[in-house]
């Protein structure tokens, strides 16, 4: 595996081919990588302790931490060049007297470092042997989906201003039936793509084993940092419903005759058929495009006893894949760096959320949806958090602040009666007193703390005097009690004393004897 790591979204594409009984060569032609890369990380799968089925369910940080341990290693540049120079060889070998000897010998002359004549030869061989005549193609039943989107667009009248908006129209078909599906998005962006393709795997009812889009304009994004690559969007998106990414090769419409033909078909039984209506919202429009394509499925096919919609529902749909119980969501990726305090801030929604402090320092990697942020180190999950949309805002976990900052926040009066209660009762007492003072609370919050360190270092019988001089004194403050500590006028004070009932004995006068005139003795 020399050279840049490849992304785990397309390892797991790797793993589903495998797993479908794909070979060597055919998962490396489908996914443009080379055929050592692909033994590579089967090898490495094969002396994983886990099957490919758990190592499909693993998040890709921890995927790419069971593959890569370490640094990437150096990628050859030779290739790459050699890569540049293959299609004009080609053509050059179609002239009169050029072989492969001369082409070798000008290529040393630009590249003195270059590949010697037998590698020069090999790689030139591998790609004239990738130059394939078309064929005819055999398709099976719930393999592929071909999807695309139609050149012209359909359109409906905005009620409120009037406006003519123009709709592109995504569509698809399975080639065992042709059965068609078609639906009018707002534009081919990923998200509008993508929620397309979900609507039309949940009209078929199941999942092909494979999707085949075509090199659509929606596959490449604008120059944000925040957009996520097509490709790892498809390729999550196939993850997520458990089948395989596999595009049509660019400038090869024969890789997807059918649904070309089924763009066609659809001008003619849904463009055609509709271009006296109007439409004032999407929904509408989208629904009249229901209504023609499902016409267009039942419609006898010509030289062929069924329709679309009976070959589908008779030989394809029982062998699609179930659907998922969860909706997909595109997963947007960033690598960011832990703030001082212990806090990650996503520049696409200006908000923070926190790791725990221990992170502080360390780049991490951030995955995010429309719901939920999850936040990894070094293939391990630190953080989750909701998603939160406000602006200079801080979504903060307790667990992850570190105990003096966990104080910090719990400060509070409870808080501080109740580690004075189990101190001394007469700590309690003249706290309570401090915050019937109407004082703010930061200061009597930081008077308390400066009472329980004193409690930690003075004696409690001379603390104790201490905090009952100040509630005599009606002197409510941290200094007061720390002054007579420090003068040790606290060892002074003499304990109160208490009234003690006289003893019971019979020498006892009463009011009868006071109440006499003369004294008898």
């Amino acid at each position: 595996m020399a050279g840049k790591p490849k992304p785990m979204s397309q390892i797991k594409q790797l793993l589903q081919l495998h797993q479908q009984g794909k070979g060597i060569k055919f998962i490396a032609r489908s996914l443009a990588i080379s055929k050592n890369t692909v033994k590579a990380y089967l090898a490495r799968t094969a002396a994983l302790s886990e099957n490919i089925p758990v190592l499909l369910a693993l998040e890709d940080p921890v995927l790419e931490a069971r593959y890569h341990a370490g640094n990437p290693a150096y990628k050859d540049e030779r290739f790459e060049y050699l890569k540049s120079r293959l299609d004009y060889y080609t053509q050059q070998l179609k002239l009169v007297g050029v072989n492969r000897l001369l082409l070798w010998q000008e290529y040393r002359q630009q590249q003195p470092q270059g590949y010697s004549y037998t590698q020069f030869c090999f790689h030139l061989s591998q790609h004239l042997l990738a130059r394939k005549p078309s064929m005819v193609l055999h398709h099976q039943p719930a393999e592929k989906l071909f999807v695309d989107f139609a050149g012209k667009k359909l359109s409906y009248t905005d009620v409120t201003t009037g406006e003519v908006i123009y709709c592109h129209i995504f569509t698809a078909c399975l080639p065992y039936s042709d059965y068609s599906f078609a639906l009018a998005v707002r534009s081919q962006c990923i998200s509008d793509f993508l929620y397309a393709l979900g609507c039309c795997l949940q009209q078929l009812g199941g999942v092909p084993q494979v999707l085949v889009p075509d090199n659509l304009k929606a596959a490449v994004t604008k120059a944000s940092r925040y957009e996520p690559d097509i490709n790892r969007a498809m390729e999550d998106f196939a993850n997520h419903y458990q089948t395989t990414v596999i595009p049509a090769r660019a400038r090869k419409p024969k890789d997807k005759a059918l649904v070309e033909n089924q763009v066609k078909l659809i001008y003619t039984r849904v463009y055609a058929r509709l271009r006296h209506r109007q439409f004032f919202d999407l929904a509408s429009l989208n629904q009249a495009i229901k209504e023609k394509v499902k016409e267009h499925n039942q419609t006898r096919m010509q030289q062929k006893p069924w329709s679309r919609q009976e070959r589908f529902l008779s030989a394809e749909k029982h062998l699609l894949s179930p659907l998922p119980r969860q909706a997909f969501e595109i997963k947007h990726y960033r690598e960011l760096k832990v703030a001082q305090n212990n806090h990650v801030y996503l520049a696409q929604d200006k908000h923070y959320y926190s790791v725990p402090y221990t992170y502080i320092g360390t780049k991490v990697k951030v995955i995010y949806t429309r719901s939920l942020v999850h936040v990894y180190s070094k293939g391990e999950q630190i953080a989750a958090h909701v998603r939160s949309y406000q602006p200079s805002g801080y979504s903060t976990s307790k667990e992850h602040l570190c105990s003096h900052h966990q104080h910090y926040l719990e400060r509070s009066p409870a808080y501080y009666l109740s580690k004075a209660e189990a101190r001394s009762l007469v700590l309690c007492q003249l706290m309570e007193l401090f915050f019937k003072q109407g004082r703010h609370p930061e200061q009597v919050y930081r008077a308390c703390d400066g009472l329980l360190s004193l409690q930690k270092k003075t004696a409690p019988a001379d603390f104790d005097s201490a905090c009952r001089l100040a509630i005599e004194c009606q002197s409510y403050s941290y200094r007061f009690v720390r002054n007579v500590l420090e003068n040790k006028m606290a060892s002074h004070i003499e304990e109160p004393k208490q009234d003690t009932p006289l003893p019971v004995h019979q020498n006892i006068r009463g009011r009868d004897y006071y109440a006499q005139t003369t004294s008898t003795f």
